[in-house]
């Protein structure tokens, strides 16, 4: 039995997933299809057709998934040690002196290849 509720779940998800689709598809098409309207009415009404769109995504199991998923990384990143002002600057700057660097070291190395290239080819 409980088998069969999961079948009969998984299709009302993916109908109700399906239907998301076609209001997105369809808010699209009337958005196109009405250009002789004011641009903020069709992309109020665009807006509109979205949001009724993820109403009936988020009635899913999928949907609901996704927007645990987007709370849990909200948390997660609310939880992140962010480094300070000078820190970053620091850190910047530490990262542009490698690069020239290694600029540097690396032109080196080319001129180094080149002249014994040119030695050895005459």
């Amino acid at each position: 039995m409980n088998a069969n509720a999961e079948v009969e779940s998984s299709t009302v998800d993916t109908l109700k997933l399906l239907l998301a689709v076609l209001l997105l598809v369809g808010g699209i098409g009337v958005f196109y299809y009405m250009e002789e309207q004011s641009l903020l009415l069709r992309v109020l009404g665009l807006l509109a057709i979205a949001g009724a769109a993820v109403a009936v995504a988020l009635q899913s199991v999928p949907g609901r998934a996704v927007w645990e998923f987007a709370t849990a990384a909200r948390t997660e990143v609310r939880k992140v040690v962010w480094p300070s002002r000078q820190e970053t600057i620091q850190t910047t700057l530490i990262v542009f002196a490698m690069v020239l660097l290694m600029g540097l070291v690396l032109w080196l190395f080319d001129m180094v290849l080149m002249a014994i290239v040119r030695a050895v080819t005459g």
